[in-house]
């Protein structure tokens, strides 16, 4: 962002809060602002909660997950060609030695580092993606099963 454009944003939220009194909560440093700290770290940081109706995050090279269906149905991924379902027993083996799930930061990572939205969303939709899947392969097994049971009734 220019410093004109940092300047105007600054004068923006200045004047928005002049009618709050709280102009000494805005910080401008080194083309970065700052609201509620005076060490600003990004373009914009604020130390607080935000009230937004929403918020709309840009990819930018980040691949949506539609690579676990692809891998699952094509057998390969021109998305993520390295990507690997989990089958259940190497999953569970995980969550009984990490207890976290595969690829999510653990607690104490999220507590030191913080959390990436735009990450965080993804990995937890790929998550999704493949409790879908487990599912419908759960759901393959049990009409598998549920077959051979009437069968089984039938020759009664």
């Amino acid at each position: 962002m220019k410093t004109s454009t940092l300047s105007l944003l600054l004068l923006i939220v200045s004047l928005s809060c002049g009618a709050q009194n709280n102009l000494s909560s805005i910080t401008q440093k080194n083309g970065m602002i700052g609201i509620g700290t005076n060490t600003p770290d990004q373009k914009l940081t604020v130390k607080g909660k935000i009230h937004t109706q929403e918020v709309l995050v840009d990819l930018n090279g980040a691949v949506a997950p539609d690579y676990v269906f692809e891998m699952y149905y094509k057998g390969y991924s021109a998305l993520k060609g390295d990507y690997r379902m989990l089958d259940l027993k190497s999953l569970e083996a995980f969550l009984k030695q990490n207890h976290h799930l595969p690829e999510i930061p653990s607690a104490q990572k999220l507590k030191e580092d913080g959390l990436e939205l735009k990450k965080m969303n993804l990995l937890l939709l790929q998550k999704i993606e493949e409790l879908t899947l487990y599912t419908l392969q759960q759901q393959k097994q049990l009409d598998a099963l549920q077959g051979q049971v009437q069968l089984l009734t039938k020759q009664e």
